[in-house]
Order: structure tokens, then C-alpha cells, then sequence
């Protein structure tokens, strides 16, 4: 979400996160730029759809707890996407569960052809927008704000009616003891629902989830091939996923 934007936008979005009753003239004051500045950089963030002008101001476009998360561990998260997306070929088919760092895939196709993706994230629409060339199917279901899903009968439904190459999945916890793990019982539905409808199940994790587990088991070790992963996994944690034979590749 965080992609092809300033550093002063990037500001300006946590300034809003923090208080979303900042005016812009309180905005220009803070990032020490102009009002006219201030207004073009609102412009274009709203734009890209991060947030919707006021009368008078400005609210950010996504729950706070979207928009914090999405910062957290932001250069490994896209180290591990643009890993991903170079498995993505012209033609391909894949499915992309919401997530922080699975939704920065989208940013990392663009120039790919005929792709087609089925999703339950809404994080992955402005990429659509930027490339007309990506096939986009967004599932139904019940939205999450703080998750940017949609999740539910509906959704776990409509999953099932596609198959595809790759299913691309996000995790809160990769244990030896525990397997995956989600905090959320009906984010752990889709992801299975994706896995039983893809030839080759890919977990994208950064370091900071790895020997940690979640509520809710999703599925044991041996249902996905390979794990992309960050520099900062620690040794002793990669020595026993590899026992389990399954691929762990680290991105830098």
C-alpha cells in the first residue's frame, strides 16, 4: 500500500493514522511544507485511493490497525513479494490471500501479460488499476476492515470454483511444533480453501513470524513447498524447518 509513495506522503499518512482530525493546515505546519504542497500530496494519495478529502480536511481511507501493520517490517515484507512475484510468469494463474506482505505482490507484476488472480484481498485493486494487463477476480464475502478481506461462506465458496498455479499465502505463525498458524479462525479457512484448490502452495513470512504460533492451526509443515523468508530468520529456527524438508528461501 506503501508503494510509489514520498517519504513526506508516507508522513503525512501516519500523522493521519495517529489523528485523523488533522487539518491541513495543521499537516503543513507539521511536515514543514506548504499548504499548496500539503494539498497536492492529499491529491494524489487520494488518487490511490489511501484517503478521501473532507470538507475542511482529511481521513485516512483504511483502519488504523491496517495501516500500522502495514508498516511493520515494510522493506523485508518487500524483498519477500517481489520474490514471489518473479514466480509469476506471462499466462499464469494464481490465487493471493490478504495480507500485508502478500498484497505487495501486486506492485511487483506490473509488466507481466495475461495474469489472472483470484483474491479475497482489496489491497491488490490499485495494482489492477495500474495494469490493465492483470485478470483480477475479487471473491466475495463479509469485509474486514482491518484486514482488507473478505471472508465467509460466500468467499470460501467462490474460492472453489477456481484452480490455479500458485496460491500464495501470508501466515501469523511458523512453528515445527504447531505448523502454520493464524490468529483468525476465518483467515485460516481461506488460506485452506486456497491450498486445495492450487498445484503449488507458497507461504510468504517474514522473520518475525517464524517459531511463533497463532490460535488457530491452519494446516501442518508438510501441505506447502517452499517458504520465502527474510535475513533475519535465526539459525536455529531454519535448522529445524529444514529437517522438515520443506524449501526455505531467503530474500535480502
Amino acid at each position: 500500500m506503501f508503494s510509489g509513495l514520498n517519504d513526506r506522503e508516507k508522513a503525512i499518512l501516519d500523522l493521519l493514522r495517529d489523528d485523523s482530525s488533522l487539518s491541513v493546515s495543521q499537516l503543513s505546519d507539521l511536515v514543514e511544507v506548504s499548504r499548496v504542497t500539503v494539498r497536492n500530496d492529499l491529491d494524489h494519495l487520494a488518487s490511490m485511493g489511501l484517503v478521501f478529502r473532507t470538507r475542511g480536511g482529511v481521513q485516512t481511507a483504511f483502519h488504523p490497525d491496517m495501516l500500522s501493520r502495514q508498516k511493520d517490517n515494510l522493506e523485508r515484507k518487500k524483498a519477500i513479494a517481489r520474490r514471489a512475484a518473479s514466480l509469476v510468469e506471462d499466462g499464469d494463474t494464481v490465487m493471493i490471500v490478504a495480507g500485508t506482505t502478500t498484497a505487495l505482490i501486486g506492485s511487483y507484476l506490473l509488466g507481466k501479460r495475461d495474469v489472472r488472480i483470484v483474491t479475497n484481498s482489496t489491497l491488490l485493486l490499485p495494482y489492477a488499476r495500474m495494469n490493465p494487463a492483470l485478470n483480477l477476480t475479487l471473491v466475495g464475502g463479509e469485509f474486514r476492515p482491518q484486514a482488507e478481506a473478505l471472508v465467509g461462506p460466500t468467499a470460501l465458496k467462490e474460492l472453489e470454483q477456481y484452480h490455479v498455479k500458485y496460491a500464495f499465502i501470508g501466515t501469523d505463525g511458523v512453528s515445527s511444533e504447531a505448523g502454520f498458524t493464524s490468529h483468525l479462525v476465518e483467515n485460516a479457512e481461506i488460506i485452506r480453501v486456497m491450498a486445495d484448490h492450487s498445484r503449488e502452495t507458497i507461504v510468504l513470512a517474514d522473520s518475525s513470524k517464524i517459531g511463533k504460533a497463532g490460535f488457530v492451526k491452519i494446516f501442518p509443515l508438510d501441505r506447502v513447498s517452499r517458504i520465502i523468508t527474510d535475513g533475519g530468520l535465526e539459525t536455529s529456527e531454519k535448522s529445524r524447518l529444514d529437517e522438515t524438508g520443506i524449501a526455505i528461501e531467503i530474500v535480502s
